[in-house]
């Protein structure tokens, strides 16, 4: 692996023994690679395959087929945010420094002052958003090469959200870290994720950067049609009683429409919720 890809994955693939002992695949040969540097929104529904992937690029699933390497130190903050409830922070500090080979102290307590988390409380105690602060701070000291979270937001505010979002960001450019952010609130990704991979039924269905791919994407807006006005790959189609919605791949550059039509940017949200849909489509 060249030093500047953080996270290779050929294949990747998972499965369980379900009811009947049926095998369920929740993941099916995924491939691509993520460089050093950038935030990677790993985006689905419920169920898509999202903590499957994460679990096995943290080295705690192992595939059923295919293969991925991680580049470095990784460090993986789960979904449920897990922390020892009868330590304190400060705890939790002195306890992750005996158990890293590299431990940054300050950068960690910064993280816990930046965020106002009590020292003398035990973690018990703490609010679910403080205990989040407490994770993110631990896996932050350990200066990772790859930082994996797994709906990192959902215990905390609105405000405290932008925050953190912020502070990561800082901190991604400060280190050079790869971070791969789980989410299914495509709405908080907007000016953060610089790639995306985007799951559907433990299939990829999308994967590149953000820029680039909302660039070969565009709405056809006008009057009421079966078809839309100009060229590409028609992703998604929206009818109203005088008016259709064609949001469509391109080949190429960007169209020139006759009046009435008109052409419209596509936004992120836009992007998954149509890349979404017609995976359900395709599946039913």
């Amino acid at each position: 692996m060249t030093t500047e890809v953080a996270v290779r994955a050929e294949g990747l693939s998972k499965s369980y023994r379900g009811w009947r002992r049926r095998e369920n695949w929740a993941l099916r040969d995924c491939t691509f690679e993520l460089p050093r540097g950038q935030v990677t929104a790993l985006v689905g529904a419920n169920g898509a395959g999202k903590s499957t992937l994460l679990g096995m690029l943290a080295g705690l699933l192992d595939p059923a087929g295919g293969t991925v390497d991680v580049a470095g130190r990784t460090a993986f903050v789960a979904q449920d945010k897990p922390v020892y409830k009868q330590l304190t922070a400060p705890d939790m500090l002195r306890l992750a420094a005996r158990l890293n080979e590299t431990w940054d102290q300050r950068r960690a307590t910064r993280w816990l002052d930046r965020f106002e988390v009590p020292a003398d409380r035990r973690c018990a105690r703490l609010s679910g958003g403080q205990r989040a602060q407490v994770a993110f701070a631990v896996a932050l000291g350990a200066r990772p090469d790859v930082l994996l979270l797994d709906e990192p937001l959902s215990n905390l505010d609105p405000l405290a959200r932008r925050e953190v979002m912020t502070e990561l960001l800082a901190e991604t450019a400060d280190a050079g870290m790869a971070v791969v952010l789980s989410t299914h609130v495509v709405a908080e990704l907007g000016g953060v994720a610089d790639r995306l991979l985007l799951l559907a039924r433990g299939r990829l269905v999308a994967d590149g950067e953000v820029d680039r791919l909302l660039g070969e994407h565009l709405h056809y807006v006008g009057p009421r049609a079966d078809e839309p006005p100009g060229p590409g790959e028609v992703i998604e189609a929206r009818h109203e009683e005088r008016q259709s919605t064609f949001l469509v791949r391109l080949a190429g550059g960007t169209p020139v429409v006759a009046e009435p039509w008109i052409t419209r940017p596509v936004t992120l949200e836009d992007l998954v919720l149509a890349r979404l849909a017609a995976s359900r489509k395709e599946a039913a």
